[in-house]
């Protein structure tokens, strides 16, 4: 009975060691998605009091997210869609937020029925 004790205790170990090594690989994925990537879009010439300049400012933020989200050439489409939107959602509501144009976002929410993350500022 002895023996059956500490083969239960090997067992549960093991079990143990697996779920905890599964949690830091996630963990190390997950990490390596959030590398930085980053493209400037550039708006000075675009007037964002109009529905034209703000309809130009958010195709050049989606085709910006597009190309910093799918990187490198298209390998993370082919692997994971999902992926790329998640990002692409995540980038364009970021840019938006930052640009804070009330026309910009209510464009954008209106498009995509998606809120910009708010900036928090940093102390």
């Amino acid at each position: 009975m002895n023996s059956n004790i500490k083969t239960e205790n090997r067992t549960n170990l093991a079990y143990a060691a697996a779920a905890w090594l599964a949690c830091a690989l996630v963990a190390s994925n997950a990490h390596a998605d959030d590398q930085v990537r980053a493209e400037t879009v550039k708006f000075a010439d675009l007037n964002l009091t109009s529905q034209a300049g703000v309809e130009a400012l958010y195709g050049r933020i989606h085709s910006a997210a597009r190309r910093v989200c799918d990187q490198p050439a298209g390998e993370l489409a082919a692997v994971k869609p999902w992926a790329v939107k998640a990002c692409m959602t995540k980038a364009e509501s970021a840019a938006i937020g930052k640009v804070n144009a009330p026309l910009l976002t209510a464009y954008y929410e209106k498009k995509t029925g998606n809120h910009p993350l708010a900036l928090a500022a940093k102390r």
